[in-house]
């Protein structure tokens, strides 16, 4: 590993050793959109592997080949055709154990290979079970329990984050198996973050400062002049049930859509710049601008707005008075920033593909 034991050492870069693998890419780019609109023989070749399980799909590509047809001549010839959106949906829930129950049984199988824990129950129930696109535009479809998440669904319960590992005792995707919460990498000691710590949010006024025109965040209504603004802290939180939810299309979900993206806003700041529940507003900074519909809360504190992460834009976005452009995402008006601690690299306490090994039971449990 790059750097064995946390420890950064000034040597020598040797690929592999003390820096990342270079492994040379060759291109047919005459030949790239052919393999774009195709599925490459590397998925049966290779297999798929996703946090230390390696899937083997040979009999879901073939299927495929029936529900998808096959490229009849070139450089792609005999591969499964994914030329069309709902062709390539159909091969992301062919090749996800969470819609194909054969591959969930077969990842869980792997697991019990080394863990030593029986976890292939959680999914033999829907081990014939394959959701294809035609079931999910009939109605909502719940998924399979799968090695991919860490959750279970078996039985009819809901989605809980880590009930395989808390439950089932999979051992944790760390070197030891188990949770851990201290880091001993170099650069987490020097920035004083061995263990979780908190951190204030950046002043990013005082790093960037306000002299640039726009730097702060602005909120413009309608207002009696058609032109007033309030400034505002803008927040971007996780949204747990739009990113992860689909149907927005359906007649029902519609009827309880405001028909558009939302920005929460509290009651004293719609009152400042005249705007009422529901009504179109830009946000706007140095960074970007954001079209969206007010939600007017007193659930939101004065000088600081929501606009929840991953907002569907598809619905009634009107053009920004702005920008003149049809007012972006949540994420336009953040600036990009990077953490040093986020660009360890080569180390597995930091890493999400660390093989799992059989653990000690007792001590686990």
């Amino acid at each position: 590993m790059a750097t064995p034991h946390g420890r950064v050492r000034d040597l020598p870069l040797v690929p592999g050793v003390t820096m990342a693998k270079l492994i040379v890419v060759e291109r047919d780019y005459p030949a790239l959109a052919a393999q774009w609109n195709t599925l490459g023989p590397l998925t049966e070749k290779l297999g798929m592997t996703t946090k230390g399980i390696t899937y083997r799909p040979e009999r879901d590509v073939e299927m495929l080949k029936g529900l998808n047809g096959t490229v009849a001549a070139g450089p792609m010839a005999g591969r499964v055709r994914l030329d069309t959106d709902k062709r390539a949906c159909e091969m992301v829930l062919a090749l996800s154990g969470t819609t194909n129950g054969r591959l969930a049984v077969q990842g869980f199988r792997r697991l019990e290979e080394q863990t030593g824990q029986k976890m292939a129950f959680l999914a033999e129930e829907h081990e014939g079970t394959h959701i294809t696109f035609s079931d999910v535009q009939v109605q909502p479809r719940s998924v399979i329990t799968s090695p991919e998440w860490s959750g279970s669904e078996h039985g009819g319960r809901r989605y809980t984050a880590f009930a395989v590992n808390v439950e089932q005792l999979k051992p944790w995707h760390t070197l030891t198996g188990r949770q851990h919460f201290f880091l001993d990498h170099d650069w987490m000691e020097e920035l004083g973050e061995n263990l979780p710590i908190y951190r204030p949010p950046l002043d990013m006024h005082r790093l960037f400062g306000d002299a640039i025109p726009g730097a702060r965040n602005r909120i413009a209504g309608p207002g009696a002049d058609g032109q007033t603004e309030v400034s505002v802290r803008y927040l971007t939180p996780h949204s747990k049930w739009s990113i992860h939810s689909e149907y927005q299309d359906n007649l029902f979900m519609l009827s309880l859509s405001r028909g558009g993206p939302t920005i929460w806003m509290s009651i004293a700041d719609a009152g400042k710049i005249g705007v009422r529940d529901n009504e179109w507003i830009e946000a706007y900074n140095r960074n970007g601008v954001v079209v969206a519909r007010a939600i007017v809360s007193h659930r939101m504190p004065e000088g600081t707005v929501y606009m929840y992460h991953a907002k569907d834009r598809t619905v009634d976005v009107p053009i920004s008075e702005t920008s003149g452009l049809r007012g972006g995402i949540h994420n336009s008006l953040t600036r990009i920033l990077l953490k040093p601690s986020h660009l360890i690299g080569g180390y597995a306490q930091a890493g999400l593909g660390v093989q799992l090994s059989r653990p000690d039971r007792e001590s686990a449990r």
